[in-house]
C-alpha cells in the first residue's frame, strides 16, 4: 500500500470494508462505543451555546411578553403549549446530534497485523487515510476538526458541534424541521401581537413598557426569520441528499457513485429506520438514559479537540 496524501481509487472494494461492516479487530472500537461522544472545538461549543440561548431567548418573549399577558385563555395555553413542545423536540435533537458519533472509522487501524487480517488479494486496492491512519470505507471522508475519518460524512456543522454523518444524519434533518416550525410559530405569535397591540394603543398588550415590547419583538422577529430561512434550506437540502443518496461532499466533488443508490423512499427508509411512522419525527427514539450514564463514567469525552 502506498502512503501518499491522496486517496487511492477503488479497484475492488474488500468486503470487510463495505459500507455498513465496521472494523472489530482491535478493542479500539468497543473502547469508543463505551465513552461519550463529544468534540472540543472552540467554536462550535460557542455556537451550540449560541443557538441554546437562542432558542430561549425565544420561548421567554413567545411566554412572557405574549402569550401570559393575553386575555385570551385557551390561546394563551394552546400556542405555549405547541410551541414549548417544538422547542424541547428541537434542543432534544440538537443534543442527539451533538453527542451521538456520526459513525467514525476507528483511528490507526491500519496497521499490518490488521492488513495481513484481511488477506487481500494481488492488485486489490484499499482506501487509507494518511491523517488519522485508517482504512476508510467507501463514502467515508476526513474531518479536519474531529479529526476523524465519518461514514457517509455530509458536513461539518459548528452549529451543533460535530460532523452530520451516517448515524446522526435523522437527528440533524429533525433539527432543522423542528426549528423552522419554531421559528414560523413565533413569526405567526408576532404578527397577531404587533396586530394586538396596535389596535389598544399598546395597553395592556404586554408587562412591559412599550419600548422594551417592541425592541424584544423586533429582535425575535429578525431571529425568527433568519432561522426559518436557514433551516428550511437546510431541511431540504438533507432531505434531498437522502433521496438522492448522495451526500453534500458527493455532490460539491461530483463524484460518480461506486454504490448502488437508495432512492427516494428507500434512501428515507435507511436514514430514519423501518417503515414511515411517529419514530421519525421523535429525537428520543432510541434513547437510553442507563447507557448513557454508564458510557459517562467509564470514559468521559471520546474526543479532546
Amino acid at each position: 500500500m502506498q502512503s501518499s496524501g491522496h486517496r487511492f481509487r477503488d479497484v475492488e472494494h474488500h468486503p470487510l470494508l463495505a459500507e455498513n461492516d465496521s472494523y472489530d479487530s482491535s478493542s479500539s472500537e468497543a473502547d469508543m462505543a463505551e465513552r461519550v461522544w463529544f468534540i472540543r472545538d472552540g467554536c462550535g461549543m460557542v455556537c451550540a451555546i449560541m443557538t441554546w440561548l437562542l432558542v430561549v431567548y425565544a420561548d421567554f418573549v413567545v411566554t412572557f411578553v405574549m402569550l401570559l399577558p393575553s386575555k385570551d385563555f385557551w390561546y394563551s395555553v394552546i400556542n405555549g403549549v405547541l410551541f414549548n413542545s417544538l422547542a424541547v423536540l428541537a434542543l432534544s435533537s440538537h443534543l442527539r446530534t451533538m453527542l451521538t458519533d456520526p459513525g467514525a472509522v476507528p483511528k490507526g487501524n491500519a496497521t499490518k497485523e490488521y492488513m495481513d487480517n484481511l488477506q487481500l488479494k494481488p492488485g486489490e486496492v484499499i482506501y487509507k487515510c494518511p491523517k488519522c491512519c485508517s482504512i476508510k470505507p467507501e463514502r467515508a471522508h476526513h474531518c479536519s476538526i474531529c479529526k476523524r475519518c465519518i461514514r457517509k460524512m455530509d458536513h461539518h456543522c459548528p452549529w451543533v458541534n460535530n460532523c452530520v454523518g451516517e448515524k446522526n444524519q435523522r437527528f440533524f434533518v429533525l433539527f432543522t424541521m423542528y426549528i423552522a416550525l419554531i421559528s414560523a410559530h413565533a413569526l405567526i405569535l408576532c404578527g397577531f401581537q404587533f396586530f394586538s397591540c396596535v389596535r389598544g394603543q399598546w395597553t395592556e398588550c404586554s408587562d412591559f413598557s412599550p419600548p422594551v415590547t417592541v425592541i424584544l419583538m423586533i429582535f425575535l422577529c429578525l431571529e425568527g426569520f433568519l432561522f426559518l430561512t436557514f433551516t428550511a434550506v437546510m431541511f431540504g437540502t438533507q432531505i434531498h441528499s437522502i433521496c438522492n443518496d448522495e451526500t453534500e461532499i458527493e455532490r460539491l466533488k461530483s463524484e460518480k457513485p461506486t454504490w448502488e443508490r437508495r432512492l427516494r423512499w428507500e434512501g428515507m427508509k435507511s436514514v430514519f429506520g423501518g417503515q414511515p411512522s411517529l419514530l421519525w419525527i421523535n429525537p428520543f427514539a432510541g434513547f437510553r438514559i442507563r447507557r448513557l450514564l454508564l458510557r459517562a463514567k467509564k470514559g468521559g469525552p471520546e474526543f479532546s479537540v
